[in-house]
Protein backbone atom coordinates (compact mmCIF):
# COMPACT_ATOMS: atom_id res chain seq x y z
CA UNK A 1 0.00 0.00 0.00
CA UNK A 2 1.28 2.91 -1.04
CA UNK A 3 2.33 6.38 1.26
CA UNK A 4 -0.43 8.71 1.65
CA UNK A 5 -0.49 12.42 2.33
CA UNK A 6 -3.23 14.37 3.50
CA UNK A 7 -1.86 17.90 3.15
CA UNK A 8 -2.85 21.33 4.52
CA UNK A 9 -6.23 20.20 6.01
CA UNK A 10 -7.92 21.60 9.23
CA UNK A 11 -7.21 18.44 11.10
CA UNK A 12 -9.01 17.82 14.70
CA UNK A 13 -8.72 14.82 16.98
CA UNK A 14 -10.41 15.22 20.14
CA UNK A 15 -8.31 12.47 21.84
CA UNK A 16 -5.12 14.17 21.37
CA UNK A 17 -6.86 17.27 21.79
CA UNK A 18 -5.84 18.87 18.53
CA UNK A 19 -7.65 21.36 16.44
CA UNK A 20 -5.00 23.12 13.93
CA UNK A 21 -3.58 23.69 10.22
CA UNK A 22 -1.55 20.51 9.51
CA UNK A 23 -0.87 17.20 7.65
CA UNK A 24 -1.87 13.43 8.27
CA UNK A 25 0.35 11.13 6.98
CA UNK A 26 -0.46 6.96 6.56
CA UNK A 27 1.66 4.68 6.00
CA UNK A 28 1.38 0.57 5.89
CA UNK A 29 -2.33 1.41 6.51
CA UNK A 30 -1.23 3.19 10.16
CA UNK A 31 -0.90 6.56 11.14
CA UNK A 32 2.88 7.98 11.35
CA UNK A 33 4.07 11.10 12.78
CA UNK A 34 6.10 11.99 9.04
CA UNK A 35 6.81 10.65 6.08
CA UNK A 36 10.95 10.88 4.82
CA UNK A 37 11.00 13.10 2.26
CA UNK A 38 11.80 10.01 -0.41
CA UNK A 39 7.98 8.64 0.87
CA UNK A 40 6.47 12.11 0.14
CA UNK A 41 8.20 11.95 -3.17
CA UNK A 42 5.90 8.92 -3.95
CA UNK A 43 2.97 8.80 -1.22
CA UNK A 44 -0.42 9.73 -2.56
CA UNK A 45 -1.76 13.69 -1.88
CA UNK A 46 -4.85 14.54 -0.68
CA UNK A 47 -5.40 18.39 -0.87
CA UNK A 48 -6.84 18.91 2.12
CA UNK A 49 -7.19 22.82 2.00
CA UNK A 50 -10.35 24.41 3.39
CA UNK A 51 -11.48 20.52 4.37
CA UNK A 52 -11.61 19.02 8.32
CA UNK A 53 -9.26 16.04 8.55
CA UNK A 54 -10.55 13.81 11.43
CA UNK A 55 -10.96 10.27 12.78
CA UNK A 56 -13.12 7.96 10.92
CA UNK A 57 -16.66 8.86 12.41
CA UNK A 58 -18.20 5.89 14.57
CA UNK A 59 -22.07 5.24 15.13
CA UNK A 60 -22.88 2.50 17.70
CA UNK A 61 -26.60 2.05 16.74
CA UNK A 62 -27.31 1.11 13.26
CA UNK A 63 -29.44 -1.59 11.31
CA UNK A 64 -28.35 -3.32 8.41
CA UNK A 65 -31.54 -5.62 8.41
CA UNK A 66 -29.14 -8.45 7.71
CA UNK A 67 -30.43 -11.14 7.61
CA UNK A 68 -33.99 -11.79 6.75
CA UNK A 69 -34.77 -8.16 5.56
CA UNK A 70 -32.55 -7.77 2.93
CA UNK A 71 -34.60 -6.24 0.63
CA UNK A 72 -34.68 -3.29 3.29
CA UNK A 73 -31.04 -3.05 3.82
CA UNK A 74 -27.78 -5.39 3.52
CA UNK A 75 -23.95 -5.39 5.02
CA UNK A 76 -22.71 -3.99 1.73
CA UNK A 77 -25.65 -1.34 0.69
CA UNK A 78 -25.72 0.07 4.53
CA UNK A 79 -21.96 0.00 5.00
CA UNK A 80 -21.84 2.48 1.52
CA UNK A 81 -24.07 4.48 3.16
CA UNK A 82 -21.81 4.58 6.33
CA UNK A 83 -18.70 5.55 4.24
CA UNK A 84 -20.44 7.83 2.16
CA UNK A 85 -21.65 9.67 5.47
CA UNK A 86 -17.80 9.37 6.54
CA UNK A 87 -18.26 6.60 9.04
CA UNK A 88 -15.77 3.76 9.40
CA UNK A 89 -16.66 2.04 12.14
CA UNK A 90 -20.21 0.87 13.18
CA UNK A 91 -22.33 -1.42 15.01
CA UNK A 92 -25.82 -3.12 14.12
CA UNK A 93 -28.36 -4.01 15.97
CA UNK A 94 -29.80 -7.92 16.09
CA UNK A 95 -32.99 -7.06 15.63
CA UNK A 96 -32.63 -9.07 12.46
CA UNK A 97 -34.82 -12.43 11.04
CA UNK A 98 -33.70 -14.10 13.00
CA UNK A 99 -32.78 -12.22 15.81
CA UNK A 100 -28.71 -12.42 16.71
CA UNK A 101 -29.32 -14.42 19.64
CA UNK A 102 -26.74 -16.94 19.02
CA UNK A 103 -23.62 -17.30 18.02
CA UNK A 104 -24.11 -18.99 14.89
CA UNK A 105 -25.75 -15.60 13.78
CA UNK A 106 -22.98 -13.73 15.01
CA UNK A 107 -21.15 -15.45 12.82
CA UNK A 108 -23.24 -14.92 9.79
CA UNK A 109 -23.00 -11.88 10.23
CA UNK A 110 -19.36 -11.54 10.46
CA UNK A 111 -19.40 -13.89 7.84
CA UNK A 112 -21.58 -11.51 5.58
CA UNK A 113 -19.04 -8.61 6.99
CA UNK A 114 -15.87 -9.68 5.73
CA UNK A 115 -17.58 -10.27 2.47
CA UNK A 116 -19.50 -7.36 1.81
CA UNK A 117 -18.61 -4.30 3.63
CA UNK A 118 -16.41 -2.19 3.02
CA UNK A 119 -16.33 -0.10 6.51
CA UNK A 120 -15.92 -2.28 9.78
CA UNK A 121 -18.99 -3.31 11.30
CA UNK A 122 -19.04 -4.62 14.43
CA UNK A 123 -22.01 -6.92 15.67
CA UNK A 124 -24.48 -7.05 18.87
CA UNK A 125 -26.39 -9.66 20.10
CA UNK A 126 -29.23 -10.19 21.59
CA UNK A 127 -30.10 -9.62 25.69
CA UNK A 128 -33.34 -11.61 25.50
CA UNK A 129 -33.85 -15.58 23.35
CA UNK A 130 -35.96 -13.99 20.22
CA UNK A 131 -36.07 -10.52 21.41
CA UNK A 132 -39.19 -11.51 23.44
CA UNK A 133 -38.30 -10.81 26.85
CA UNK A 134 -38.56 -13.99 28.31
CA UNK A 135 -35.72 -15.98 28.89
CA UNK A 136 -32.00 -14.62 28.76
CA UNK A 137 -29.82 -15.87 25.48
CA UNK A 138 -26.31 -17.22 26.15
CA UNK A 139 -24.53 -13.87 26.91
CA UNK A 140 -21.39 -15.81 27.24
CA UNK A 141 -21.15 -17.43 23.82
CA UNK A 142 -22.27 -14.03 22.49
CA UNK A 143 -19.48 -13.21 24.09
CA UNK A 144 -17.03 -15.68 22.65
CA UNK A 145 -18.54 -15.12 19.37
CA UNK A 146 -17.46 -11.54 19.02
CA UNK A 147 -20.55 -9.17 19.95
CA UNK A 148 -19.41 -5.98 21.58
CA UNK A 149 -22.61 -5.51 23.61
CA UNK A 150 -25.97 -6.50 24.30
CA UNK A 151 -29.34 -5.27 23.23
CA UNK A 152 -33.17 -6.03 22.39
CA UNK A 153 -33.45 -2.79 21.04
CA UNK A 154 -36.60 -1.85 20.07
CA UNK A 155 -37.94 -4.28 22.25
CA UNK A 156 -37.44 -2.94 25.65
CA UNK A 157 -37.07 -5.44 28.51
CA UNK A 158 -40.24 -5.30 30.64
CA UNK A 159 -39.26 -7.30 33.36
CA UNK A 160 -37.02 -5.85 35.68
CA UNK A 161 -35.88 -9.04 37.04
CA UNK A 162 -35.10 -10.31 33.59
CA UNK A 163 -32.89 -7.01 33.09
CA UNK A 164 -31.41 -7.13 36.79
CA UNK A 165 -30.28 -11.07 35.73
CA UNK A 166 -29.24 -9.78 32.09
CA UNK A 167 -26.89 -6.80 34.18
CA UNK A 168 -25.15 -9.07 36.46
CA UNK A 169 -24.58 -11.51 33.67
CA UNK A 170 -23.18 -8.70 30.99
CA UNK A 171 -21.01 -6.97 34.15
CA UNK A 172 -19.57 -10.52 34.47
CA UNK A 173 -18.68 -10.98 30.51
CA UNK A 174 -17.47 -7.74 30.45
CA UNK A 175 -20.19 -6.64 28.25
CA UNK A 176 -22.23 -3.12 27.99
CA UNK A 177 -25.81 -3.41 28.39
CA UNK A 178 -27.47 -1.04 25.33
CA UNK A 179 -31.23 -0.43 26.18
CA UNK A 180 -34.47 1.07 24.07
CA UNK A 181 -36.15 2.91 27.15
CA UNK A 182 -39.61 2.33 26.58
CA UNK A 183 -42.41 1.20 28.75
CA UNK A 184 -44.57 -1.08 26.43
CA UNK A 185 -47.36 -0.62 28.35
CA UNK A 186 -47.76 3.24 28.09
CA UNK A 187 -47.33 3.00 24.83
CA UNK A 188 -49.78 0.50 23.05
CA UNK A 189 -50.94 1.68 19.71
CA UNK A 190 -49.21 5.40 19.97
CA UNK A 191 -47.74 6.57 17.35
CA UNK A 192 -46.07 9.76 18.03
CA UNK A 193 -45.39 12.29 20.82
CA UNK A 194 -48.55 12.79 23.32
CA UNK A 195 -48.76 16.79 23.65
CA UNK A 196 -51.03 19.54 21.90
CA UNK A 197 -50.38 18.33 18.72
CA UNK A 198 -51.21 14.46 19.04
CA UNK A 199 -54.45 15.56 20.34
CA UNK A 200 -54.71 18.52 17.02
CA UNK A 201 -54.38 15.37 14.71
CA UNK A 202 -55.60 12.81 16.37
CA UNK A 203 -53.30 10.92 17.16
CA UNK A 204 -52.70 8.63 19.40
CA UNK A 205 -50.10 9.85 21.77
CA UNK A 206 -46.68 8.20 23.38
CA UNK A 207 -45.87 9.84 26.88
CA UNK A 208 -42.28 11.14 27.69
CA UNK A 209 -42.80 9.07 30.90
CA UNK A 210 -42.73 5.70 29.15
CA UNK A 211 -39.29 6.70 28.40
CA UNK A 212 -37.98 8.25 31.78
CA UNK A 213 -39.45 5.21 33.52
CA UNK A 214 -36.78 2.90 31.61
CA UNK A 215 -34.23 5.69 32.40
CA UNK A 216 -34.69 5.36 35.84
CA UNK A 217 -35.10 1.67 35.87
CA UNK A 218 -31.74 1.20 34.25
CA UNK A 219 -29.77 3.80 36.63
CA UNK A 220 -31.49 1.65 39.53
CA UNK A 221 -29.78 -1.80 38.07
CA UNK A 222 -26.70 0.12 37.83
CA UNK A 223 -25.97 0.86 41.05
CA UNK A 224 -27.38 -2.21 42.03
CA UNK A 225 -25.35 -4.67 39.77
CA UNK A 226 -22.02 -2.14 38.70
CA UNK A 227 -23.44 -2.65 35.21
CA UNK A 228 -22.49 -0.75 32.10
CA UNK A 229 -25.94 0.32 30.80
CA UNK A 230 -26.09 2.46 27.68
CA UNK A 231 -29.64 4.79 27.00
CA UNK A 232 -30.15 4.66 23.12
CA UNK A 233 -31.84 7.72 21.59
CA UNK A 234 -33.19 9.80 24.35
CA UNK A 235 -35.52 12.28 23.64
CA UNK A 236 -37.56 13.10 26.33
CA UNK A 237 -36.45 16.29 28.72
CA UNK A 238 -36.71 14.83 32.33
CA UNK A 239 -34.78 11.92 30.96
CA UNK A 240 -31.80 13.97 30.23
CA UNK A 241 -32.19 15.22 33.63
CA UNK A 242 -32.09 11.78 35.19
CA UNK A 243 -28.99 10.82 33.25
CA UNK A 244 -27.09 13.93 34.76
CA UNK A 245 -28.02 12.75 38.26
CA UNK A 246 -27.20 9.35 37.32
CA UNK A 247 -23.53 10.38 36.32
CA UNK A 248 -23.42 12.79 39.16
CA UNK A 249 -23.82 9.88 41.64
CA UNK A 250 -21.05 8.20 40.09
CA UNK A 251 -22.93 5.07 37.82
CA UNK A 252 -21.75 3.45 35.04
CA UNK A 253 -24.80 4.79 32.72
CA UNK A 254 -24.21 6.02 29.90
CA UNK A 255 -26.24 8.12 26.42
CA UNK A 256 -27.02 8.90 23.22
CA UNK A 257 -28.94 11.33 21.18
CA UNK A 258 -30.12 11.40 16.97
CA UNK A 259 -29.37 14.09 14.64
CA UNK A 260 -33.53 13.87 14.53
CA UNK A 261 -34.08 14.41 17.85
CA UNK A 262 -32.04 17.21 17.85
CA UNK A 263 -33.13 18.76 14.79
CA UNK A 264 -36.49 18.07 14.80
CA UNK A 265 -39.96 18.41 17.18
CA UNK A 266 -43.46 17.00 16.76
CA UNK A 267 -44.57 20.16 14.70
CA UNK A 268 -42.88 18.19 11.90
CA UNK A 269 -45.82 16.00 12.22
CA UNK A 270 -48.74 18.30 11.00
CA UNK A 271 -48.35 16.80 7.76
CA UNK A 272 -48.75 13.00 8.41
CA UNK A 273 -45.79 12.67 6.38
CA UNK A 274 -44.63 9.03 7.79
CA UNK A 275 -40.95 10.29 7.18
CA UNK A 276 -41.21 11.79 10.95
CA UNK A 277 -42.68 8.57 12.01
CA UNK A 278 -39.98 6.99 14.76
CA UNK A 279 -38.85 5.61 18.18
CA UNK A 280 -38.83 7.85 20.28
CA UNK A 281 -41.02 10.14 18.95
CA UNK A 282 -39.90 13.40 17.73
CA UNK A 283 -41.21 15.38 20.98
CA UNK A 284 -41.33 18.83 21.82
CA UNK A 285 -39.25 22.29 21.88
CA UNK A 286 -38.29 21.85 25.25
CA UNK A 287 -37.25 18.51 25.15
CA UNK A 288 -34.88 18.90 22.02
CA UNK A 289 -33.29 22.12 23.70
CA UNK A 290 -33.13 19.62 26.43
CA UNK A 291 -30.87 17.42 24.28
CA UNK A 292 -28.89 20.22 22.80
CA UNK A 293 -27.80 20.75 26.97
CA UNK A 294 -27.39 17.38 27.17
CA UNK A 295 -24.63 17.12 24.31
CA UNK A 296 -23.18 19.99 25.98
CA UNK A 297 -22.56 19.57 29.05
CA UNK A 298 -21.46 15.80 28.85
CA UNK A 299 -24.55 14.20 30.13
CA UNK A 300 -25.14 13.06 26.60
CA UNK A 301 -22.16 11.13 25.17
CA UNK A 302 -22.59 10.66 21.30
CA UNK A 303 -24.67 11.03 18.96
CA UNK A 304 -25.63 7.92 16.69
CA UNK A 305 -28.25 7.72 13.66
CA UNK A 306 -30.24 5.01 15.16
CA UNK A 307 -30.03 4.10 11.02
CA UNK A 308 -33.52 2.34 10.31
CA UNK A 309 -34.15 1.15 6.37
CA UNK A 310 -37.72 0.69 5.50
CA UNK A 311 -38.90 0.62 1.69
CA UNK A 312 -41.39 3.15 0.37
CA UNK A 313 -44.23 0.96 0.28
CA UNK A 314 -43.97 0.41 3.59
CA UNK A 315 -43.82 3.91 4.78
CA UNK A 316 -46.52 5.13 1.75
CA UNK A 317 -49.63 4.01 4.18
CA UNK A 318 -52.22 5.60 6.84
CA UNK A 319 -49.80 6.97 9.82
CA UNK A 320 -50.59 4.24 12.50
CA UNK A 321 -50.09 1.84 10.23
CA UNK A 322 -46.32 2.75 8.74
CA UNK A 323 -43.40 1.56 10.08
CA UNK A 324 -41.47 3.81 13.18
CA UNK A 325 -37.62 4.58 11.80
CA UNK A 326 -35.57 6.75 9.29
CA UNK A 327 -32.72 6.32 7.37
CA UNK A 328 -29.61 8.50 8.82
CA UNK A 329 -25.97 7.47 7.94
CA UNK A 330 -25.70 9.74 4.96
CA UNK A 331 -26.97 12.88 6.38
CA UNK A 332 -25.33 12.89 10.05
CA UNK A 333 -22.65 14.78 9.66
CA UNK A 334 -23.98 18.02 8.35
CA UNK A 335 -27.58 17.26 10.34
CA UNK A 336 -25.16 17.25 13.41
CA UNK A 337 -23.58 20.39 11.98
CA UNK A 338 -26.57 22.39 11.52
CA UNK A 339 -27.97 21.70 14.90
CA UNK A 340 -24.95 21.44 17.12
CA UNK A 341 -21.96 23.57 15.65
CA UNK A 342 -23.91 26.64 13.34
CA UNK A 343 -27.16 26.61 15.60
CA UNK A 344 -26.25 25.60 18.96
CA UNK A 345 -22.53 27.48 18.93
CA UNK A 346 -20.84 24.25 19.68
CA UNK A 347 -16.84 24.40 18.82
CA UNK A 348 -16.05 22.36 15.56
CA UNK A 349 -14.07 20.02 17.84
CA UNK A 350 -16.94 18.96 20.42
CA UNK A 351 -18.96 17.97 17.40
CA UNK A 352 -16.14 15.60 16.00
CA UNK A 353 -16.01 14.63 19.57
CA UNK A 354 -19.62 13.46 20.15
CA UNK A 355 -19.18 11.92 16.29
CA UNK A 356 -15.87 9.78 16.99
CA UNK A 357 -13.86 9.34 20.40
CA UNK A 358 -16.99 8.97 22.49
CA UNK A 359 -18.74 6.81 20.74
CA UNK A 360 -15.85 4.54 20.28
CA UNK A 361 -15.22 4.97 23.99
CA UNK A 362 -18.63 3.39 25.21
CA UNK A 363 -18.04 0.54 23.92
CA UNK A 364 -14.24 0.13 23.71
CA UNK A 365 -13.81 0.16 20.59
CA UNK A 366 -10.64 1.39 18.75
CA UNK A 367 -11.76 3.99 16.43
CA UNK A 368 -11.82 7.50 17.42
CA UNK A 369 -8.25 8.56 17.01
CA UNK A 370 -5.41 10.06 14.93
CA UNK A 371 -2.32 8.61 17.17
CA UNK A 372 0.38 7.25 15.67
CA UNK A 373 0.58 3.45 14.56
CA UNK A 374 -3.61 2.86 14.87
CA UNK A 375 -5.60 2.12 11.74
CA UNK A 376 -5.86 5.43 9.27
CA UNK A 377 -9.57 5.60 9.31
CA UNK A 378 -9.73 9.02 8.61
CA UNK A 379 -12.32 10.83 7.42
CA UNK A 380 -11.84 14.54 5.23
CA UNK A 381 -15.14 17.11 4.81
CA UNK A 382 -15.73 20.16 3.98
CA UNK A 383 -18.05 22.01 6.71
CA UNK A 384 -19.18 24.80 4.66
CA UNK A 385 -20.37 23.00 1.06
CA UNK A 386 -23.90 22.62 0.29
CA UNK A 387 -25.71 20.47 -1.42
CA UNK A 388 -29.27 18.66 -2.36
CA UNK A 389 -29.85 15.49 -0.34
CA UNK A 390 -31.90 13.10 -2.59
CA UNK A 391 -32.50 10.07 -0.84
CA UNK A 392 -33.66 7.93 -3.45
CA UNK A 393 -29.78 8.39 -5.32
CA UNK A 394 -28.36 7.79 -1.87
CA UNK A 395 -26.09 4.17 -1.43
CA UNK A 396 -28.73 2.89 0.95
CA UNK A 397 -31.52 0.67 0.01
CA UNK A 398 -34.35 2.71 1.08
CA UNK A 399 -35.36 6.32 0.80
CA UNK A 400 -36.90 6.89 3.51
CA UNK A 401 -35.50 10.04 5.25
CA UNK A 402 -36.90 13.52 6.59
CA UNK A 403 -33.72 15.31 4.89
CA UNK A 404 -35.17 13.85 1.40
CA UNK A 405 -35.03 17.24 -0.74
CA UNK A 406 -33.36 19.53 2.06
CA UNK A 407 -30.22 21.33 1.23
CA UNK A 408 -27.57 20.47 3.95
CA UNK A 409 -24.64 21.86 4.48
CA UNK A 410 -21.25 20.00 5.34
CA UNK A 411 -20.36 17.18 3.34
CA UNK A 412 -17.89 14.25 2.93
CA UNK A 413 -15.17 14.59 0.83
CA UNK A 414 -13.10 10.94 1.33
CA UNK A 415 -13.52 8.43 3.41
CA UNK A 416 -10.69 6.05 4.54
CA UNK A 417 -10.49 2.78 6.03
CA UNK A 418 -7.14 1.46 6.78
CA UNK A 419 -6.12 3.94 4.70
CA UNK A 420 -7.68 2.89 2.17
CA UNK A 421 -9.92 5.52 0.31
CA UNK A 422 -13.61 3.68 0.40
CA UNK A 423 -15.06 6.42 -0.70
CA UNK A 424 -14.24 9.15 -3.13
CA UNK A 425 -16.61 11.72 -2.42
CA UNK A 426 -18.81 10.69 -5.45
CA UNK A 427 -18.33 6.94 -5.48
CA UNK A 428 -17.35 4.18 -3.26
CA UNK A 429 -13.98 3.18 -4.32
Amino acid sequence: MPALWIANARVIDPAARRDARGNVFVRDGRIVTSLSAAEKKQAQMIDGTGLVACPGLVDIHVHFREPGQTHKETIATGSRAAAAGGFTTVVCMPNTSPPADNAGTIQFIKDAVLRDAVVRVLPTGCITVGMKGQALAPIGSLRQAGVVAITDDGDCVQSNELMRRAAEYARMFGLPIMDHCQDQAMTKGAVMNEGIMSTRLGLSGWPNAAEDIIVSRNAILSAYTGAHIHLQHISSKLSVELIRRAKADGLRITAEATPHHITFTDRELAGYDTSFKMNPPLRTEEDRRAIVAGLRDGTIDCICTDHAPHTDYEKDREFDYAPNGIIGLETSLPATLEALYRKGKFKLSHVVDLMTRRPAAILGLQGGSLAEGVPADICLFDPDESWRYDSRNGFSKSGNSPWHGKTLRGRVKATLVGGRVVFDGAAIA
